[in-house]
This record gives structure tokens, sequence and C-alpha cells, in this order.
């Protein structure tokens, strides 16, 4: 079983559970989830995306009717 979760880093036990029925391992899924804790196998945790430093500036809205709200504009003034 350390093999396989060596290849496969992101698999769970349950994961691996149905790959090693299909290699025609006759275990139980409780078994294998109690050998899974017991060889101190975990799923790898994936690192934090980054967050945005600093606070983002106010857009500015014209406040007049049929004023264009997007930021893609013709070229010519509205």
């Amino acid at each position: 079983m350390k093999e396989v979760a060596a290849e496969r880093r992101r698999f769970g036990y349950q994961r691996l559970f149905i790959l090693l029925r299909r290699e025609g391992e006759p275990s139980g899924i409780n078994r294998i989830y109690r050998l899974y804790r017991e060889e101190g196998l975990t799923v790898r945790k994936r690192r934090a995306r980054r967050r945005a430093v600093g606070t983002r500036a106010p857009i500015l809205v014209e406040a007049r009717p049929d004023a264009r709200w997007s930021l893609a504009s013709s070229g010519a003034p509205q």
C-alpha cells in the first residue's frame, strides 16, 4: 500500500482501496483505513494561494443617467 500511496500522493484511503481492489487485494475498506493510519499516510496538502497585499482603490462611478459602467470603451467619451 505504501508503494501505491507514494505513486499517487493525492489519493486518500478510499481511492487507494479502489486501486488495491483492482490489483486483487481482498481486504475490506475498514482494514485499508486502519493500515493507512498505522503507516502514517495522509493526503498531501496543497500550498495556499497567495493573497493580494494592501487595499484596493474604490472605482469612481459617474452618477448620471445612461452613464457607461464598463471599463472597456470605444475610445470616445460618452
